[in-house]
């Protein structure tokens, strides 16, 4: 059970720092307080999955299920970031609206189950992809070096260290096999950073600072603060994780022979947003199902959930260890970003996955994707296209991710549902809403 909980902690380690790695660096915390925040998201993410695999009355789907820091959040999380002017209370007023999109989502569960006919693979695989082409940018940030204001920046030194732990993460990828293959982008963070210390760019700093044992402070960084732009910002992005953790469950299900019924559903959800509503409590973010131990699963045909749990029991273990958690501080940026473009690359292509099961043989879903990924890709590739709207819209706008999933909802619902017969749209949907992909396909 130690071994492979542990498998199932390394297998989504590095989607779990990376969200607190991105958003830190966004609001510009020093390298003891990103060591805190990566150490929260840990904890959080352990507590969560013990929520969801071990459950409590109506709350746990009781399946092999990870939960942890939700990538979906991240573009809007930065766009908060940078629309606080004070930097201190960018935090507060992220976790703000986690608590109350968490607490929405969590009434809102058992309705949700019953409307997922609404968020078919068009949708969700529009969302995924734009999750990441959206963190994509910053992988390139990453890979130039630790700051754009410094004169090495962009230097071959970084953009050759990032070449390398990309080189190292593809080639364990190829020539691999089970566990090594598994944790291959772990593997190639540990190798770039060694990589990079003849290079002086590795800093033990904040390991030497870390103590060995430490708690996860409540509201170590200040009292949540509630603005509604943000809220309405990662309100979106809980109904795109809800929409992903629906997906998600009904092809673990499968997996595991134990079909997800309306009720595991929703029990589930409330999994979810309950976890991500007393996230920040602990100063973590939003929480979700984490796809990738879903092919483990598949792989390794353990389908025991108290060995997931097992794996939960590991993230809280290393949360309250600070000197665990900074050890990802030590990998320069340049690996991080050689390793960013694998992992977030991953996302977008698990969203071109789903996309292929979407009927894009149909020109109607076509022209949904087409719209929701060219609105999607105007934060990315025009930061300022937005710039005449007031700040508190920009918060909305200038996220990629909710932008691109309100414009597939509503298209969907302009081709698929509005002045249709019902048998009509459920026809055209019932399909796509129950997406359950074989156990090789998820892997």
């Amino acid at each position: 059970m130690a071994t492979t909980g542990l498998q199932h902690v390394a297998a989504m380690y590095a989607g779990v720092v990376a969200p607190p790695l991105i958003v830190g660096a966004a609001i510009g915390l020093s390298g003891t307080e990103l060591t805190f925040l990566t150490g929260a998201c840990l904890f959080t993410a352990g507590l969560a999955t013990f929520l969801q695999t071990l459950g409590v009355w109506k709350i746990g789907a009781r399946l092999p299920f990870v939960n942890g820091v939700t990538f979906a959040g991240v573009a809007p999380m930065t766009a908060i970031a940078a629309a606080t002017h004070d930097k201190a209370d960018a935090l507060p007023v992220i976790f703000g609206a986690v608590i109350v999109a968490g607490l929405l989502g969590f009434l809102a569960a058992p309705f949700f189950s019953k409307a997922v006919r609404f968020f078919p693979p068009v949708v969700t695989g529009t969302v995924i992809t734009l999750i990441g082409v959206s963190l994509l940018p910053v992988a390139f940030g990453w890979a130039q070096g630790p700051d754009p204001a410094a004169h090495d920046y962009g230097s071959a030194t970084y953009l050759g260290l990032a070449a390398a732990t990309l080189l190292i993460v593809l080639l364990l990828r190829r020539f691999t096999r089970g566990f090594v293959k598994q944790i291959a982008v772990l593997i190639g963070l540990v190798a770039g950073t060694l990589v990079a210390i003849p290079f002086g760019v590795t800093d033990f700093g904040p390991v030497a600072d870390a103590d060995v044992v430490g708690f996860p402070t409540p509201f170590h960084f200040g009292a949540p603060q509630f603005h509604i732009a943000a809220i309405l910002s990662m309100c979106v992005v809980m109904v795109v994780s809800m929409t992903e953790s629906t997906a998600d469950m009904l092809a673990l299900g499968e997996i595991v022979e134990r079909p997800a019924d309306e009720r595991t559903i929703a029990a589930g959800l409330r999994a979810d947003t309950l976890g991500s509503a007393l996230s920040p409590l602990f100063n973590g973010f939003m929480c979700s199902a984490f796809a990738q131990n879903i092919g483990l699963v598949a792989m390794t045909r353990i389908r025991s959930r108290f060995v997931v749990a097992a794996g939960g029991g590991f993230l809280v273990l290393m949360g309250l260890c600070p000197t665990a958690a900074s050890l990802i501080a030590v990998v320069p940026r340049p690996v991080l970003g050689g390793a960013g473009v694998v992992l977030f690359g991953s996302v977008a292509a698990s969203g071109i996955q789903t996309l292929v099961r979407a009927g894009l043989e149909k020109d109607e879903n076509v022209l949904i994707v087409a719209v929701s990924l060219a609105v999607g890709i105007v934060p990315i590739t025009a930061p300022d296209f937005y710039h005449a709207f007031p700040q508190t819209a920009r918060i909305v706008l200038d996220s990629g991710i909710s932008t691109g999933c309100v414009a597939a909802v509503a298209l969907n619902l302009v081709f698929h549902h509005l002045g249709r017969r019902p048998e009509a749209a459920k026809g055209t949907t019932a399909t796509a809403a129950v997406p359950r992909p074989a156990p090789q396909s998820i892997s």
